[in-house]
């Protein structure tokens, strides 16, 4: 089984060269997850934008803290779940923190997503989270995905070694930049501390350096500009043996040319 793993979508030019990527490379893959917390604008999601992922062909995407900056998406989180909020939210919030999806070819795969706790906003603790459902999804697969959206590298890392040999793969987002120490652990479990971001690469983590210096020279609040120059995409690529253990574990990270962000505002 081989598995597409696509970094933070960011605004317009993370949008456009998705489409244009997939649009090439979807075929070859069982299975697609973004990571789309930012695909609107910088900060969350919207229903529109959803379906658009759906029609590139995208088969589930997972999130991190910008899941509510959209307000009039809240609701639907309810009854879609093939968007994922993370897991350790307090219980009773509205959507779903895993699911297990089908491939193709019949697969069941298990995706779980997660919030880390260092330099965010105080959630449940992952960890004991991430336990509580474990042994339920097994039941249903052998095939378990981890997006562990957090700050700290440190944090993820420990994650990664907590879960080595309990699910397939675990890989960080929200630092939005891709990190080389993609591998496989001794449990036979993928890992990546960040697979990085997908749109534009010419700025700061997706917005344009004119917008995101004057907060760091002067400590106001500034409105972040989406950047549009160099956008490439992050991401892995991923393949399970028959035993749902990791077998390969690649980075991706690619440009393409030509693309007219104006068909994806």
């Amino acid at each position: 089984m081989k598995i597409l793993v696509i970094g933070d979508i960011v605004g317009k030019p993370g949008r456009g060269i998705l489409g244009d990527f997939l649009e090439r490379k979807k075929d070859n893959y069982d299975l697609v997850i973004v990571n789309g917390e930012n695909a609107a604008a910088g900060f969350g999601l919207t229903e529109k934008i959803v379906k658009q992922f759906y029609g590139f062909g995208v088969d589930v995407i997972t999130t991190g803290n910008h899941i509510w900056d959209k307000k009039e998406f809240i609701d639907y989180l309810k009854k879609d779940h093939k968007v994922l909020r993370p897991l350790n939210y307090p219980k009773g919030v509205p959507g779903v923190g895993w699911n297990i999806f089908e491939t193709s070819k019949g697969v069941k795969v298990g995706v779980i997503s997660l919030q880390g706790r260092i330099f965010m906003p105080p959630i449940d603790c992952p960890f004991q989270r991430i336990t509580e459902i474990l042994d339920e999804i097994k039941k249903k697969t052998k095939y378990i995905i981890v997006d562990f959206h957090a700050e700290a590298t440190s944090e993820k890392m420990a994650m990664g070694r907590f879960l080595d040999g309990k699910v397939s793969l675990v890989f960080g987002t929200h630092t939005h930049i891709q990190t080389s120490d993609n591998r496989v652990l001794d449990g036979g479990t993928g890992y990546i501390t960040d697979v990085g971001m997908t749109g534009s690469h010419d700025g700061v983590i997706g917005m344009t350096v004119e917008t995101v210096l004057p907060r760091f020279l002067t400590s106001l609040p500034t409105k972040f500009k989406i950047c549009e120059e160099m956008a490439r995409v992050n991401g892995i690529e991923v393949e399970f043996d028959e035993y749902g253990k990791c077998s390969n574990i690649d980075r991706v990270d690619t440009s393409i040319e030509e693309i007219d962000f104006a068909d994806f505002l």
